[in-house]
């Protein structure tokens, strides 16, 4: 059985006096792939800003590996979170958003910068495929 990893304890969040998550209790353990599904508005984007850290919950607990992290920022938590609209972090430039997890993950910088610079070369070269069909349609 794998270990607890990130815990929901309690969690309701309100804006402007509107309860857009009430009392959610939530576990996830290392490994589990979790799906959350759901109409649009029911709290699923939410509840993962939460858990990244992009929005304090109004009342309850956020843990990670049995940490409480309500109040660690969004960069220094070992979570991540890839969404729709932005998944970067505004205080970091494009190279240092690529390196964030390499850095958490203690590479050395030769191998950081090796890294980073082979995933720029891959989107450049998407980049250059697609925007040649885009400009076409």
């Amino acid at each position: 059985m794998s270990k607890e990893l990130i815990r929901l304890e309690g969690i309701s969040k309100a804006y402007d006096g509107e309860v857009v998550l009430d009392n959610i209790n939530l576990y996830i353990n290392d490994s589990e792939f979790l799906t959350l599904l759901g109409p649009s508005g029911c709290g699923k984007t939410t509840t993962l800003q939460i858990i990244g850290g992009f929005v304090k919950p109004t009342a309850g607990t956020v843990l990670f590996d049995g940490v409480r992290i309500n109040d660690v920022p969004p960069h220094k938590r070992q979570v991540n979170t890839v969404f729709q609209r932005y998944a970067l972090f505004p205080h970091l430039d494009v190279y240092d958003n690529i390196a964030f997890g390499l850095r958490i993950a203690k590479l050395g910088e030769d191998e950081i910068a090796r890294r980073v610079g082979e995933m720029l070369e891959v989107v450049d070269s998407a980049v250059s495929i697609w925007i040649p069909r885009l400009s076409t349609k």
